[in-house]
């Protein structure tokens, strides 16, 4: 410009302008405020960021590692078969209604009378950390805390509450109990051995041992069992009819527990404590699946991201469970604990794309399956709520603790807290993931291509001889007020329809990929094209140096805001974009083409912004270069979709 003979001082605001202008400054601002905007979406469907960068990550995910109780099931567990003295008996009732009926077949079972039964729902009330109270019915939910109306209170583990309740159905109570019994000493559940021991004294008197446990694990540590003729050896016939029993609840997808229990005398160790012990019998609770996960899992197949169910739980629990939610399905394999520990991590690397189920499994395996996908390129969203699970959820790309049965550890390790425990609400927030990045994506096309027309617009311009384009204030304008509020309204645009049946992108993936360098590009040069024709046609009719100013800076402003309409679909045109689903959008433009509009009309921003008013010739010259922007990028759009 100088060269061309323009004022030294003129051409250096105008270079400090075109700074201004070529860098997006406000998109800092704008990505900030969408991924602000998108977690208070994200805590409205009750999934609280931890860590503001795992928004995107999340969008990324290709492997959920889900819990079972409480993620994918309601974790309202209710005691609905007994096995006990060689026969199963059924309990009727559900939830935490105190209601229910022991039954065999069709006949009502007495507990008074049958002291197998009686003894098995006492070991599960004195074997038992949790609480039931009719004193409250009241509607309400807290973390340790469930309350539903027309159902007893109930704070504790909902394993142990079941128990509870399932002993109060036949008038067995901590209340009544603690009478005579007084617990002395106690050796909480444990994930190696699987069970839990507590050490009662019977009538300040008389020392007893009562376990609860998984199947194997205690049945392995009993030597005697109660019949109806009274303690007898366990003999191996029993102990498969025990096993066959189990497998029968399990395959019901029944949570099962054993009962043993053994009288002391002196003082034993703890380990002592559990041998020789006397098999009472089995408790299985069914925790149906919540309602929402198999279209929750439906959807996640939809969208390419594979879900695996890591139980603690017995094998045919789990398998029953992820087959009526559909993550066990075709040719997707089950893979145990016991299993796991004996392949090396080449021999896991190979097998786990084909695993659907783990089960069994200890808080070690859990972080082994975790780096285990990793290590095949997965991005792994893993859910804990035990202090054992923090080192999973932590290795893990996104980990996601539990709002309500989460322990603080786990919360403190995950960058992501369900606030429900469902895993419906992972799925939805791995939707919000991509739309925010997609959101994202949106503003940046539309704040560069309007970036690039304008310094495109002032280049050009000068290269074919014409006087300044636009001034500086007037860039400084376009790019406050087109830029700005427009690219945080696109922040905000709801999911696109197939935004969950898409293919999660490579991790690798550059924010320009997909063709939309090539778009910015091509827009931006449209754009000024359009700018330099409205300022070169408006210079040659009218010979008024600020009509064609004015011409330029309505044609560059205007064909902006036609483009951020195009910037809603990637792929689409402003055929085929919908209008409105963002309203948002559109107040954001009529606010900002209305400020365009005072500063035409009225006299003292005139002044300041170098305009004059447009003549009617001059408007229809701007109104034909405009809309020729965005209809030729419309032709160039379905010649790109129908190739």
């Amino acid at each position: 410009g100088a060269l061309r003979g323009h004022e030294l001082m003129d051409m250096l605001m105008m270079g400090i302008s075109l700074a201004v202008a070529a860098i997006p400054e406000g998109l800092p601002a704008t990505v900030t405020i969408s991924l602000a905007l998108a977690v208070r979406k994200f805590y409205k469907h009750h999934a609280l960021i931890h860590k503001l960068h795992s928004v995107e990550t999340l969008g990324n995910a290709t492997v959920i590692c889900s819990d079972k109780t409480g993620t994918l099931t309601e974790n309202r567990m209710t005691v609905t078969r007994i096995y006990a003295g060689d026969e199963f008996i059924s309990v009727t009732g559900s939830g935490y209604q105190i209601a229910g009926k022991f039954t065999k077949g069709k006949s009502e079972v007495s507990v008074i009378r049958n002291k197998i039964l009686s003894k098995l729902l006492r070991a599960g009330v004195l074997c038992n950390n949790a609480k039931i109270s009719s004193d409250n019915p009241v509607k309400s939910r807290n973390r340790n805390t469930q309350t539903v109306k027309g159902e007893w209170s109930v704070r504790g583990d909902p394993t142990e509450v079941a128990l509870l309740v399932s002993a109060a159905k036949a008038g067995i109570t901590m209340a009544g109990l603690e009478q005579d019994y007084s617990r002395t000493d106690e050796m909480p559940f444990d994930s190696k051995v699987r069970s839990m021991t507590v050490l009662v004294k019977k009538n300040s008197t008389t020392e007893q041992c009562y376990v609860k446990g998984a199947v194997d694990s205690v049945i392995e540590n009993c030597g005697f069992i109660l019949t109806h003729d009274g303690i007898v050896p366990l003999s191996a016939a029993r102990k498969r009819a025990i096993l066959q029993a189990n497998e029968k609840m399990t395959s019901e997808a029944l949570r099962v527990l054993a009962f043993a229990y053994k009288d002391m005398s002196g003082a034993f160790s703890h380990n002592e404590r559990q041998t020789g012990l006397i098999f009472l019998g089995l408790q299985g609770m069914v925790d149906p699946p919540r309602a929402e996960v198999k279209k929750a899992v439906r959807t996640c197949k939809w969208a390419k991201v594979k879900t695996v169910m890591i139980t603690g739980d017995h094998k045919n629990t789990a398998c029953a469970i992820a087959k009526q939610v559909g993550i066990l399905t075709g040719d997707m394999g089950v893979m145990t604990g016991s299993e796991l520990e004996k392949l090396t991590d080449d021999q896991l690397d190979s097998r786990i794309s084909n695993i659907a189920v783990f089960a069994r499994v200890s808080p070690t395996d859990k972080l082994r399956i975790v780096k285990a996908f990793k290590r095949t390129g997965e991005i792994v969203a893993m859910t804990g709520d035990g202090v054992n699970d923090a080192p999973a959820v932590k290795e893990a790309s996104i980990g996601v603790s539990m709002g309500i049965t989460g322990t603080d550890v786990t919360k403190e390790a995950s960058d992501i807290i369900l606030l429900d425990d469902n895993f419906a609400t992972l799925v939805k927030a791995i939707e919000q993931g991509r739309t925010v990045y997609e959101n994202i994506r949106k503003s940046i096309r539309y704040m560069l291509s309007s970036n690039t027309g304008e310094v495109l617009t002032m280049l050009l311009g000068m290269i074919m001889g014409f006087p300044v384009v636009l001034v500086p204030i007037q860039i400084l304008l376009v790019n406050l007020v087109t830029d700005g509020l427009p690219a945080i309204a696109l922040g905000v645009e709801p999911p696109d329809e197939d935004i969950m049946r898409r293919t999660p992108r490579h991790p690798d993936e550059g924010i320009f990929a997909n063709g939309m360098l090539f778009a910015i590009v091509i827009r931006g040069i449209l754009i000024a094209l359009a700018t330099l024709g409205a300022f070169s046609t408006v210079l040659r009719l009218t010979q008024s140096i600020g009509m064609a100013r004015t011409a330029a800076f309505l044609t560059l402003a205007f064909s902006q805001f036609f483009h951020v309409f195009e910037c809603k679909h990637e792929k689409g045109t402003l055929l085929n974009v919908p209008y409105l689903n963002n309203i948002k959008l559109i107040l954001a433009v009529l606010v900002s083409a209305s400020i365009l509009i005072l500063v035409c009309c009225v006299g003292i921003l005139q002044k300041v912004f170098a305009v004059v008013p447009p003549s009617t010739q001059a408007l229809a010259y701007i109104a034909v270069c405009t809309l020729a922007v965005p209809v030729v990028s419309s032709i160039i759009g379905l010649f790109k979709l129908r190739k």
